[in-house]
């Protein structure tokens, strides 16, 4: 039996939100319950809840970023399962039986993530190369970027209790930390056909709020490598990948007069030579 807790994280996006959920409730399977967490809008997202989806678990909590607000659905989860949707992006209806019929068919699984479609203000785009997406053991493809999407993943529960949840320290790349974690001990299934559309583009994106994406990232490299989590290929592996990310910064730093900043790196950089 699978049922899922779909947990969707959301700020001042009533109108995005309300196409994520109608995907939702396209679905071709329908073993799910569907859980927003509202992390301090001010919109109307709570008024049009209650009249366009009124069995949707509503959630509101202070402001308090994505990752909290994904944690606060994981402890209100009931499902065996769990998925994540941004409240940006939206599912084809296909999407959770393709999931569950790839389950079934490897039955010790806990992981599954699929290919997307890229739209970026309202135009579809081609993925570049490095964003291609695999299975398996996928540590090595998960350290140069991100390279699972939260909305297209799906994960069981017990896996949470083994790596733990999202990383609320992180202002951004908290799927990335995960990603790590989560590959670091777990093979992961992998659906070519795309079953997302990934929207892009509009300003209150993460990645349009912060510059400079790879910090987060060297902050994540530098937590697991410290950690018990990796085997001695995957630690040399996420090593070289910390000493590359942190070089490209130190010499940013250096061109724009940031001593500060370019001491910080050369630390890191002395710390594993």
């Amino acid at each position: 039996m699978y049922f899922f807790s779909i947990i969707i994280p959301t700020f001042n996006r009533s109108a995005l939100l309300k196409r994520a959920l109608e995907s939702i409730y396209k679905q071709t399977f329908s073993e799910y319950e569907v859980i927003v967490i509202d992390d301090g809008s001010t919109d109307d997202t709570a008024k049009m809840l209650q009249a366009d989806f009124p069995s949707v678990k509503y959630v509101y909590q202070e402001n308090d970023g994505v990752s909290s607000a994904r944690n606060k659905g994981l402890k209100i989860a009931k499902g065996e399962w769990l998925a994540f949707l941004d409240s940006d992006d939206e599912w084809l209806a296909s999407k959770l039986e393709k999931q569950i019929a790839l389950l079934k068919l490897t039955p010790d699984a806990k992981i599954c993530h699929t290919e997307e479609i890229w739209v970026r203000n309202g135009v579809r785009v081609n993925q570049m190369k490095k964003h291609k997406k695999t299975g398996g053991w996928i540590f090595p493809q998960c350290l140069p970027l991100c390279a699972m999407s939260p909305s297209s993943i799906v994960i069981h529960r017990s896996v949470f209790d083994e790596v733990g949840e999202f990383d609320t320290s992180l202002p951004a790349c908290e799927d990335y930390d995960l990603w790590l974690r989560i590959t670091a001990k777990y093979p992961v299934l992998y659906i070519e056909e795309p079953q997302i559309k990934k929207y892009g583009g509009h300003e209150d994106q993460l990645s349009q709020k912060h510059w400079g994406m790879d910090r987060y990232r060297i902050k994540a490299l530098q937590k697991i490598i410290a950690g018990d989590m990796l085997s001695l290929e995957n630690k040399q592996q996420a090593i070289a990948m910390l000493l590359k990310k942190s070089k490209i910064f130190q010499q940013g730093a250096i061109k724009r007069g940031k001593v500060d900043d370019a001491n910080h790196y050369q630390q890191i950089i002395d710390s594993f030579q």
